[in-house]
């Protein structure tokens, strides 16, 4: 795998530093304040405007190092949307890495400037993995980047006690394309977890199941989410937890929250395990993001955290293990050896001993 050159990891890194101050810029007005208040126990920065009238915004946790930066240098922040334009370019063009297609780039932009992002939702799926060639400096086969639907998670928890939502999802989408209507949840008919427009383009939305198998059918209601209801499913508290901060290369840069690359590539081997055998191509499409991201850890040197993001899941318990198990078997043979090594190179690297994990060392 090739690692792209130093100048243009730089540069998405400015861009990803840049577009955050940008989109900081855009939701808080300058007229208004930063306060700190707690709830339950945390504390958490609000924006505070009194005109027209009085409002007070979620912006994030405070002990977030991201969020209180710029919450001190606020008032420095500078709109740069033609610069940081070609930068976008510089990167796509020139580095060679990846862009979304311009509609999903279109939705997830929209849904940003919305606040989903700023009240902690993770862009989680393809349009996810197409952020981590510019995240870890390498480049990405085209084939593992393509998409027809683009879908973000969420805590249950996280939406409850941020006292801030989003505008309505539908009139967000419908902005972007007029034809995007909301999909009644299969077993909650007055809850919609799903939106799709004319040419069937599917954005959904997604919750951990918080409780026993019997919740995972049922829509969870997710007060922020501007009237939209999130599916519960098992093992995505593991992905979306401590994500990471990236950019989507559209437009001037679209910041967004991603799973970090070594739960994405742990979560797939789990996902591509439970796929029905009617989802052959998913399956695969699985299969090659989570070898794919492997091979990029070890290219940039970060084993230990796929060693301890792979460790973490194996020690959950037999479920866990029994996913991860069939996940490794189902890899393609030209595959497998090279995931082997390098999972098991680096689970010794941080002195692991992960109970009955067939570990093959060559």
């Amino acid at each position: 795998m090739k690692t792209i050159d130093l100048a243009y990891r730089t540069l998405y890194a400015e861009l990803v530093q840049r577009s955050l101050d940008a989109s900081f810029e855009t939701d808080f007005s300058t007229a208004g304040n930063f306060v700190r208040v707690p709830v339950k126990g945390r504390d958490y920065w609000y924006f505070e405007e009194t005109r027209p009238q009085k409002s007070r915004r979620y912006v994030g946790p405070a002990e977030d190092p991201e969020i209180a930066k710029r919450v001190a240098t606020f008032k420095e922040i500078k709109n740069d949307l033609r610069s940081r334009r070609k930068l976008v370019s510089t990167l796509v063009r020139d580095a060679g890495l990846t862009a979304p297609d311009p509609f999903t780039g279109n939705v997830v932009e929209a849904l940003e400037k919305a606040g989903l992002f700023r009240l902690r939702a993770v862009l989680i799926g393809t349009v996810a993995f197409q952020t981590y060639a510019g995240h870890l400096g390498v480049r990405l086969p085209g084939a593992a980047l393509q998409t027809g639907d683009t879908d973000f998670a969420k805590f249950h928890s996280v939406s409850t006690e941020v006292d801030d939502s989003l505008p309505p999802v539908i009139n967000v989408l419908k902005a972007v394309d007029s034809t995007f209507r909301e999909i009644p949840h299969r077993s909650d008919a007055g809850r919609t977890t799903q939106y799709e427009n004319a040419s069937r383009y599917r954005i959904e939305f997604l919750t951990p199941n918080r409780g026993s198998d019997d919740h995972a059918d049922h829509a969870s209601l997710m007060p922020s989410l501007g009237g939209a209801s999130a599916q519960p499913l098992r093992f995505l508290d593991f992905l979306i937890r401590d994500p990471v901060r990236t950019v989507l290369l559209h437009r001037s840069g679209v910041p967004v929250l991603v799973p970090s690359p070594e739960r994405f590539a742990v979560h797939k081997l789990i996902v591509a395990a439970r796929r029905e055998r009617s989802a052959a191509a998913k399956r695969e499409k699985d299969l090659a993001q989570a070898s794919l991201l492997v091979e990029a850890l070890d290219t940039t040197r970060r084993q230990d955290d796929l060693a301890f993001a792979f460790a973490e899941a194996w020690e959950r318990g037999d479920a866990w293990r029994e996913a991860l198990r069939k996940g490794l078997s189902l890899l393609h043979p030209d595959r497998h050896d090279m995931v082997d090594l390098i999972l098991g190179r680096a689970l010794n690297g941080i002195g692991a001993q992960l109970e009955g994990f067939p570990m093959r060392l060559a």
